[in-house]
C-alpha cells in the first residue's frame, strides 16, 4: 500500500477510535450522573464495615471529579474492543503469521490478568488492609477518612495489582523474542522472590504484614508462572527452529 494510502486508512481507524470513545464516556456520563450507576458506593464497598457514617466530602467539586474520572474510565473499557480492534486491522497485515499467532494470545491475557489483579485488590488486599488500619481507633481517635483519599487509594491500589499481574505476558513476550530464556529465570528464583517481596512493601500501604503477603504469594507465582510458559515457547521456538534447518 502506498504511503499515502497508509495514512488515510490511520485517519479512518483514529476517527473510528474517536467515535467509540466519544460514545462509550457519553453512555457512562448519562448512566453515572443519572444515578443508574452509584460510583462512590460501589467503591467504598470495602470500608462501609468500619464507618459510623457517610464518607466525608471536604470540598464541593471531589463529589464531580469522582464521577467525572469514573465516567471516562468507564467510557474507556466500554470503548476498548473497538480500539483493539482498530489497532490490530492496522497493524496485522505487517505481521508474519507466527507474529500473528504470538499477539492475539498475548493481548487476550493481558486483559484477564489485569483484570484478576483489580479483582484480587478490591475483594481481598483493600479489606484485610483497613481492617489492619481500623485496628488502631480507638474512642480518642476516630478514623473519618474522606471521598478523596480513599478512592484514591482503592484506584492506585487496583491498578497497582493489574500492571504487576502482568508480568507472564510480558515475560512470555520477551521469550517469543528471544530476549529471555527459561534459565536464566530460574537461576534467579532467590533473587525474584527477595524482589517481590520488596516491590510487595513499595506497593501495599502501610507496614501491614497481612497485605504485604497477599500480594507478595501470588506475585511470586506469577514468576513462576512466567518461567513455565517461557519454557513452554522456547520449546516451541526451538521446534520450529529444528523444521526449517530439516
Amino acid at each position: 500500500m502506498p504511503f499515502l494510502e497508509h495514512l488515510e486508512e490511520l485517519r479512518w481507524r483514529l476517527f473510528k477510535v474517536a467515535l467509540a470513545l466519544a460514545i462509550g464516556i457519553g453512555l457512562s456520563f448519562v448512566l453515572i450522573f443519572s444515578k443508574q450507576i452509584d460510583v462512590v458506593a460501589i467503591l467504598s464497598e470495602p470500608i462501609r464495615p468500619y464507618l459510623k457514617g457517610p464518607l466525608i466530602v471536604t470540598a464541593p467539586g471531589d463529589l464531580f471529579d469522582i464521577a467525572m474520572d469514573a465516567a471516562i474510565t468507564l467510557g474507556l473499557i466500554a470503548a476498548s474492543p473497538v480500539i483493539v480492534w482498530q489497532i490490530w486491522g492496522f497493524l496485522s497485515p505487517a505481521l508474519y503469521t507466527h507474529e500473528k499467532k504470538i499477539v492475539i494470545p498475548a493481548l487476550v491475557s493481558a486483559a484477564v490478568l489485569f483484570l484478576l489483579g483489580m479483582l484480587l485488590a478490591f475483594e481481598y488486599v483493600v479489606p484485610v488492609t483497613l481492617a489492619f488500619f481500623f485496628s488502631f481507633q480507638t474512642d480518642a481517635a476516630i478514623v473519618m477518612p474522606t471521598v478523596d483519599r480513599f478512592i484514591g487509594l482503592i484506584i492506585s491500589m487496583c491498578l497497582a495489582f493489574g500492571a504487576i499481574f502482568e508480568l507472564p505476558v510480558v515475560i512470555a513476550l520477551l521469550s517469543a523474542l528471544g530476549i529471555v530464556q527459561p534459565q536464566y529465570l530460574s537461576k534467579f528464583r532467590r533473587h525474584a522472590a527477595v524482589g517481590c517481596l520488596i516491590a510487595a512493601a513499595v506497593i501495599t500501604p502501610g507496614s501491614d504484614p497481612t497485605s504485604l503477603l497477599l500480594l507478595t504469594i501470588p506475585l511470586y507465582g506469577l514468576y513462576e508462572l512466567s518461567i513455565t510458559v517461557s519454557k513452554l515457547i522456547a520449546r516451541r521456538r526451538d521446534r520450529s527452529l529444528a523444521a526449517e534447518v530439516a
